[in-house]
């Protein structure tokens, strides 16, 4: 939905929703978006933040099921702004983990799926419209030493088809690299040194430039039109980044924020008996809960949530925060909190000088999360979530 005082769109990430097929994306629009508009905005349009596997995306290479997906929009007053071209493949009901990432940026692979995706929301868009399109950061960080500019040349390619794109049918749509805790792009830090050095560089501008028949002058200026960041909130609290001083990073080094995902971590204070107790109730088979573990000597990042409890009580009063998306709404989850102090923070900084055109709560772990923080449906609790931001931002 439409924020007053120029704060953007406001939407929620589907991929909460199973949508590894077409029939899924269809029953979630019909289904539990509609309920959450019908709460949200009833009488104007809502925007979606769309995903589409690379199963459903190859279904909608059928004529009829393109054009029904645009008639489904409009039928129900959607806006597709924004999509998640995160995961390519399943991302419900089967063990996900470090596959989610695959295929990673090192694959041709993935520049076609981001490139049909793109295509695809610019159908669904109408010219001068802005699409944020978030991806994988680069690959799973084992994997990243040494294909350093192997990646920039693929995210290169695909911006070159974003430019010939907005050419031809006037829709801008931006990629959004979405740093996340053990990936080749983690932290803000790591991000604005690659974009300096391998994506917004003379060299970066001048390939571009080749590959999409431009002067190396427009080159340059369509580079942050079409690549930036997307701004995990969740991811950025793991990292325990500063709110204000990571957003002014980025703005100083010219990368623009073209997704905000608002999310929430757990965050255990002081680690103890009770508290670890507590955290195996969050462990579970289908998602990476990569693990930030703050001590005297400094930061230790795990793979994985039960990589971090084995350790047992030789990590008693440190400081954890855990990659485990839970309702933005909620501080208080017994045994421990959330991050949510760090969201207000973000959302108090937008406010007052607005972070990015699309604002998109990401809340996927429904499904997996201990009974007793959800609501009875899972589109009660989007509704909370969506009315909780609203008020954060004085709508």
């Amino acid at each position: 939905m439409k924020l007053s005082h120029d704060l953007g769109q406001l939407t929620y990430c589907l991929n909460i929703h199973p949508t590894q097929t077409w029939d899924d994306v269809r029953s979630a629009l019909k289904g539990p978006v509609a309920a959450v508009k019908q709460a949200i905005s009833p009488d104007t349009p809502f925007a979606v933040g769309l995903r589409f596997s690379g199963q459903a995306l190859a279904e909608l290479e059928d004529t009829a099921k393109r054009r029904e997906l645009k008639e489904l929009l409009d039928e129900h007053g959607y806006m597709g702004i924004t999509v998640n071209g995160f995961p390519f493949g399943p991302f419900h009901g089967t063990t996900v983990k470090e596959d989610v990432y695959q295929p990673d940026w090192r694959s041709v692979q993935r520049v076609e799926y981001t490139n049909a995706l793109a295509d695809l929301m610019a159908e669904l868009a109408a010219p001068k419209d802005f699409v944020s399109l978030s991806t994988v950061p680069g690959t799973f960080k084992p994997l990243g030493s040494g294909a350093e500019a192997q990646m920039a040349e693929n995210y290169l390619l695909c911006v070159a088809h974003l430019v010939a794109l907005r050419a031809r049918t006037g829709v801008q749509v931006a990629l959004a690299i979405e740093p996340e805790p053990f990936c080749f792009l983690g932290t803000i830090s790591e991000s604005i040194a690659y974009f300096t050095q391998y994506l917004f560089s003379a060299d970066a501008a001048r390939r571009l430039a080749e590959l999409a028949e431009l002067s190396e002058a427009d080159a340059a200026d369509a580079l942050p039109r079409h690549l930036g960041l997307c701004y995990d909130v969740c991811h950025a609290a793991v990292e325990y980044e500063d709110p204000a001083a990571s957003i002014k990073a980025l703005k100083d080094a010219g990368i623009p924020v073209h997704k905000l995902q608002l999310s929430a971590a757990l965050r255990i204070p002081q680690v103890g008996p009770e508290t670890r107790k507590a955290l195996r109730s969050y462990q579970e088979p289908t998602y990476l809960h990569q693990v930030n573990r703050r001590h005297a000597d400094g930061l230790t990042m795990h793979r994985d949530l039960p990589d971090a409890l084995a350790l047992g009580d030789q990590t008693d009063g440190e400081e954890w925060r855990v990659h485990f998306h839970v309702p933005v709404f909620l501080e208080n989850l017994g045994a421990f909190s959330s991050t949510r102090a760090f969201l207000e923070q973000i959302l108090d900084l937008h406010r007052s000088d607005p972070i990015s055109p699309h604002l998109e709560i990401e809340t996927y772990t429904w499904d997996v999360m201990p009974k007793e923080i959800r609501s009875a449906t899972m589109d009660q609790d989007i509704v909370r979530e969506m009315q909780w931001v609203l008020e954060q931002l004085g709508q």
